[in-house]
């Protein structure tokens, strides 16, 4: 985790009166999936991968009124709030629950077809982080948690109380950046052995001590809470099915469009489109990752690390089974 991403995930955990459920990188997202086409006379499926509370798909089914939308999130939360949200379009969308790694699963069992356009929001939302209830915050105290989908069986509070010390700074450090991962590993190990952990305080409070601070911008649990959220949700394994399925589904011309929050996330975006382009299946868009302009991350703090990677699809490897 770069210091700009610890930075834009604590601002957040810290400003609970920020408002909620802001869609990042919203004009930017619209016009990669357009990639130059009319939007009101585009037509065909989108998929929004990761709808949230539905900002994303709201915009796009505002302005193109010949679309069709699959609309999929794990959390039956968001996925609650979206369709409160996309009410007034319901002829034109359709809310599905589910992980990325069951994402095929979905559009062949929907009978969609080819796509003209797939969007993936990766990372942590606000409806997470500013629910103490769901355990992803070490900010406020709650139970030790940190599902997406609340039907997974393991979460944090199994990892921190069961893994061995070794594996847990392996994961600390590959997963979340930490380079004192070691020493928290060791410190979590030995106090595991008076009483197990539950509550998010309780481990932030132990990282603080062990590492000296928690005083300043950026709270020394971030990474290990980061590192903690992946595991939980296996994003990294998750992601990988995404591209693929994405790939997979995508007409001729359609765009797959991927906002990142987390540099290793990036990276693996970042090599699967190069990788694409060299056999000839991806057109990138830009070399570079687009970023938030300065008045967005003002208004939006989460906004500060999103990285969006936009690349067309040029061709096929075999028909859509």
């Amino acid at each position: 985790m770069s210091a700009m991403e610890a930075r834009s995930m604590q601002d957040e955990t810290f400003n609970p009166a920020e408002p909620v459920h802001v869609s990042v990188l919203p004009e930017e997202c619209f016009d990669a999936l357009m990639a130059g086409r009319d939007p009101a006379s585009v037509e065909g499926w989108f998929v929004d991968g990761t709808t949230g509370a539905g900002g994303h798909s709201e915009l796009l089914l505002q302005r193109c009124p010949k679309i069709q939308l699959l609309c999929v999130d794990q959390d039956p939360e968001a996925l609650k709030i979206a369709t409160e949200r996309l009410k007034p379009y319901a002829d034109r969308v359709r809310l599905r629950r589910s992980r990325h790694s069951e994402l095929c699963r979905v559009i062949r069992k929907e009978r969609i077809g080819r796509l003209s356009g797939v969007l993936f929001d990766l990372g942590v939302c606000s409806l997470h982080l500013d629910r103490a209830t769901r355990g992803f915050s070490f900010a406020e105290d709650g139970p030790l948690d940190m599902r997406m989908d609340p039907s997974r069986e393991r979460n944090a509070a199994d990892i921190v109380n069961h893994w061995d010390e070794s594996d847990l700074a392996d994961l600390l450090y590959y997963e979340g950046d930490e380079t004192h991962s070691r020493k928290i590993a060791k410190a979590i190990v030995e106090a595991r052995r008076r009483a197990p952990f539950m509550r998010t305080s309780g481990l932030a409070e132990l990282i603080a001590r062990t590492l000296g601070g928690g005083g300043g911008k950026i709270h020394p649990a971030t990474k290990t809470f980061q590192a903690l959220r992946r595991a939980v949700n296996e994003e990294g394994d998750e992601l990988g099915m995404a591209l693929e399925t994405a790939e997979h589904w995508l007409d001729d011309s359609g765009v797959l469009a991927v906002i990142s929050f987390h540099s290793g996330e990036d990276r693996v975006v970042k090599r699967f489109f190069q990788n694409g382009r060299k056999e000839d299946r991806w057109e990138l868009k830009s070399k570079k990752p687009i970023s938030a302009s300065h008045a967005e991350t003002r208004s939006n703090r989460r906004a500060r690390s999103a990285r969006l990677r936009v690349a067309r699809r040029t061709r096929h490897r075999g028909g859509v089974q």
